[in-house]
């Protein structure tokens, strides 16, 4: 489509919005038809991240023929089909691809306008939706602890999801801001476009092994000692940066680990190495604070480098006031771990 043809579109009306994207990627005229509802963005982008129809319908909590109905309708409105459909599969097309990031968009644009009229309209009913993982510990209660005693009418949604998932949800507007652990610069870089990353705390490692142990007599370890246990850690797709930080400071101390077979959820390390496996696992040091077990020994290591920075990832806009009130709480925390 030439650029003439774009502009002889509404500039207010969602259709110019997207339909620029898709005409101007060469990919076929834009219908007129009638104008793109939001609704039918929605559908587009959950059968996209889901590529079934019927998973999205039952997402959306709606029938499977209204979903394929109401992307048919897109697809005229784009002059563009933006799934390929076989029995077998569904895949996006090459305008789809380039459809996916303006349709995310205009929904992220809906949801941030609809919370800056819900920030005014319900000032004593704000929701704080934050993106967490597990093992934050004692560093979270604190936090939050903070944010009920200068905001006690500030409600708090935790929302537990894969990293990758946590940062696509602050990029669309549905979090306000996501804790991530470790992660290069260009590990953030390869995440969405529009974010933040705020350090807010470093957490050290502590080494977890059976109580039972000689070297649980002790009151910190140094990696060297361990290297003839077996060492329980997620797979490195899980956590790239606490594997290669942990695995890396190993080979340092001159030894390489060895893998212990039929490692699952932390619980089950933990259950395994206290029934006295010869196994070790690391473990935060705020988390560890929060866990009770006679038959698991926490030690420190005498190497203070074993640590990861945990990060607030916000969007690149001005901060809404209850994101300041976050912002506020973690750096006061912050203050308070290096007083100590």
């Amino acid at each position: 489509m030439t650029g003439s043809g774009r502009r002889g579109r509404s500039v207010g009306s969602v259709g110019g919005v997207v339909g620029g994207v898709v005409g101007g990627a060469g990919h076929g005229g834009v219908g007129h038809s009638g104008p793109v509802e939001l609704r039918q963005l929605r559908y587009f982008v959950t059968v996209a991240d889901t590529l079934h129809f019927g998973r999205a319908a039952e997402l959306l909590h709606i029938v499977q023929p209204a979903v394929s109905q109401q992307i048919r309708r897109l697809e005229r409105e784009l002059g563009t089909e933006l799934f390929d459909r076989s029995p077998r599969h569904v895949r996006l097309t090459e305008a789809g691809e380039c459809f996916l990031p303006a349709a995310r968009s205009v929904l992220a644009a809906e949801e941030h306008a609809r919370s800056v009229v819900g920030e005014l309209l319900r000032p004593q009913r704000q929701t704080l939706r934050i993106g967490t993982s597990a093992g934050l510990g004692d560093h979270l209660d604190r936090v939050l602890d903070r944010l009920a005693g200068k905001s006690p009418e500030l409600a708090v949604d935790l929302v537990s999801a894969p990293v990758r998932e946590r940062l696509r949800q602050v990029a669309e507007g549905r979090l306000d801001a996501a804790f991530v652990r470790g992660g290069s610069e260009e590990d953030r870089r390869r995440g969405p476009d529009g974010l933040r990353v705020v350090e807010v705390w470093r957490d050290p490692l502590v080494a977890a092994l059976p109580a039972r142990h000689p070297l649980a007599a002790r009151s910190e370890v140094d990696l060297a000692d361990l290297a003839e246990l077996r060492l329980a850690l997620t797979p490195r797709s899980n956590h790239p940066s606490l594997v290669d930080l942990v695995v890396g400071a190993c080979a340092a101390a001159g030894f390489e680990p060895r893998p212990s077979t039929g490692a699952g959820t932390l619980q089950d390390t933990l259950s395994a190495i206290g029934a006295g496996q010869p196994t070790w696992t690391v473990v935060y040091a705020a988390h560890a604070r929060l866990l009770r077990s006679e038959r698991v020994a926490f030690l420190p290591f005498r190497d203070a480098g074993l640590a990861l920075t945990t990060s607030l990832v916000v969007r690149a806009a001005a901060p809404t006031p209850r994101l300041t009130l976050l912002l506020a709480a973690c750096k006061a925390l912050n203050s308070d771990d290096n007083d100590r």
